[in-house]
């Protein structure tokens, strides 16, 4: 069994050069509402309508775009969040079809195996809680003893679809999403603030900052906030910038 604090990452699927260039596409299509393209669009262009239309309210405009992000090293309770934000594409990790104690496709090997649990970076995975009978355990023990109950209902031959049912929602996955860049805005806005999950808001504001490097005109209203009780960071969008 493995505890990971801290280490969850993504990849921009997308290229770089694309979701700049999408910039240009979105000048377009805003000034076919006033027909007011007179001139050559530019990059300079492009990010002052950007960042007029944000400003005005007008973020419809911005829904011709796509970004599309793969993460890795996350919860399932951080995706069950995720896949709330409705208007997008998801592509997930199965629990049911993933064989934890897979060695290969046709052999699973039942007695060399370990599953991966996404631990609080903010608390101690060796800190002994206190059970009902007085014992004491630490983080590290009970996952142990989850993998070994998942082990030991694969061995009494129940499939990975059913042996699933008794994983914690801390067990690692791995997620796929696209959405345009109207709603990547709404996500930060939503789990970034100081109101959203610790490992939610990590990732996204990680991802966050990503974006303001890529196209720095779409995010700029998003500004680092206060850190929270336990030392994570949060962001805020600021008005009318």
């Amino acid at each position: 069994m493995k505890m990971l604090k801290g280490e969850s990452s993504f990849r921009i699927l997308t290229p770089i050069d694309f979701i700049k260039q999408q910039l240009f596409i979105i000048e377009e299509a805003g000034r076919t509402c006033y027909q007011s393209q007179q001139q050559e669009i530019t990059q300079e262009s492009a990010e002052r309508f950007i960042r007029m239309i944000i400003k005005r309210g007008h973020e419809s405009v911005i829904e011709h775009s796509i970004i599309t992000v793969k993460f890795s090293n996350i919860s399932r309770g951080l995706t069950h969040e995720f896949v709330r934000h409705r208007l997008g594409s998801f592509s997930q990790e199965s629990t049911r079809y993933v064989d934890y104690a897979r060695k290969d496709d046709m052999n699973p090997d039942l007695d060399k195996f370990e599953i991966t649990i996404i631990a609080p970076p903010h608390r101690s995975i060796e800190e002994e809680i206190l059970l009902e009978d007085g014992t004491k355990i630490k983080a590290t023990e009970i996952g142990a003893q989850i993998e070994s109950y998942y082990r030991a209902l694969r061995k009494s031959g129940w499939a990975p679809e059913d042996a699933r049912q008794l994983l914690p929602i801390g067990i690692k996955a791995q997620i796929t999403s696209t959405f345009n860049f109207r709603q990547w805005r709404h996500i930060f806005k939503e789990r970034t603030s100081k109101f959203a999950h610790w490992e939610i808001r990590t990732v996204f504001v990680k991802l966050l900052e990503e974006f303001k490097q890529i196209i720095p005109v779409v995010f700029e209203d998003f500004v680092p906030g206060e850190r929270d009780k336990n030392g994570h960071p949060t962001y805020k969008k600021i008005n009318n910038l």
